[in-house]
């Protein structure tokens, strides 16, 4: 599943106010049985976002060129 920027604010909003329900970018509700597992679902969904981010390196090999 792909994260959003609006997931991770639902996310701290929820850890901030003690709820531990949150409505996703996707409109699901979704219920924690813990702050901790928001914490752990915050984690999650920073590291995917930050991955996002990330460019994707070169390819490291090079095609043979064959011309004169």
């Amino acid at each position: 599943m792909a994260f959003t920027t609006t997931d991770l604010a639902a996310i701290d909003a929820a850890i901030a106010s003690g709820e531990l329900s949150i409505r996703a970018a996707d409109g699901r509700t979704v219920t924690y049985r813990s702050t901790d597992e928001l914490i752990k679902a915050r984690d999650v969904i920073k590291a995917d976002l930050a991955a996002a981010a990330k460019p994707r390196p070169y390819p490291r090999h090079q095609l043979a060129d064959f011309s004169d």
